[in-house]
């Protein structure tokens, strides 16, 4: 057997493995991107309505990924109550998160009123209905392609500082138990570090699996969709979680 029939086998695996994650990522960034035209439509609708048509949403962050916090630009000429409320406006639409002027170089956040733990629970469970935290296969790493969105579940935790994120994780049955426990809080254990990382305190989060004890109501507890990470914002009372599949094994 000759070097050349040796060594194509490894550049083809290599190659293959290289093709499979540059699928991945262009998957999640063309699904993002659909979810966050929608959003921008939304926003330009109500400017719109307000007499701030001038006034252009950027949705996606300096690194050209979709993002639901957007950076209002233009209406240079209209006064600063009408700027206020074209932000206002904007920050409205359901899925949308916190809204930015862009001056030049300066941002100048628009304020809105405090935001309470219901709040941020609302927005969490609206962020992560089209989107998910995924995991590389059969183990607790978190797959580059969640990145952007663990930003955006960040920037929405941070006004709720003060409160108790709990991160749980879950499994679907198949496999051993043990294993499905020991994944789930490696996965739960994983985000919460990523969202540490982001500027969420740890004292702030609780995280912990529970394996494939607590599937989704209606689903068998076999059924793949009961693999995923739930977020909880609690105050004085738990709030109701927010499921996001996690598509891989267990």
């Amino acid at each position: 057997m000759n070097k050349r029939s040796l060594v194509s086998p490894k550049i083809a695996t290599i190659c293959g493995a290289i093709l499979v994650s540059i699928t991945a990522i262009l998957g999640a960034r063309m699904s993002d991107a659909a979810f966050a035209a929608n959003l921008s439509s939304q926003a330009d609708s109500q400017l719109s309505k307000i007499g701030a048509g001038d006034v252009k949403t950027r949705f996606s962050t300096r690194g050209r990924w979709p993002t639901r916090h957007p950076v209002l630009s233009g209406g240079d000429a209209l006064d600063e109550g009408t700027r206020d409320n074209a932000a206002k406006a904007v920050g409205r639409v359901a899925g949308v998160g916190g809204v930015s002027w862009e001056d030049g170089k300066m941002l100048a956040v628009s304020g809105f009123a405090p935001t309470s733990p219901t709040h941020c629970q609302d927005e969490v469970q609206t962020l992560l209905a089209a989107r998910s935290i995924r995991f590389e296969e059969s183990r607790s790493d978190i797959a580059p392609t969640s990145d952007a969105l663990l930003d955006e579940v960040a920037a929405t935790l941070k006004p709720c500082l003060g409160s108790i994120i709990a991160v749980t994780g879950h499994t679907d049955a198949t496999g051993p138990e043990e294993e499905n426990l020991a994944l789930s809080q490696e996965r739960a254990r994983a985000v919460e570090a990523a969202l540490r990382k982001r500027g969420i305190p740890a004292r702030g989060m609780r995280a912990r699996g529970l394996g494939s004890s607590r599937p989704i109501e209606g689903l068998a507890a076999e059924d793949p969709a009961n693999r995923r990470i739930e977020f909880a914002v609690i105050a004085t009372t738990p709030l109701r979680p927010t499921p996001v599949d996690t598509p891989a094994p267990r």
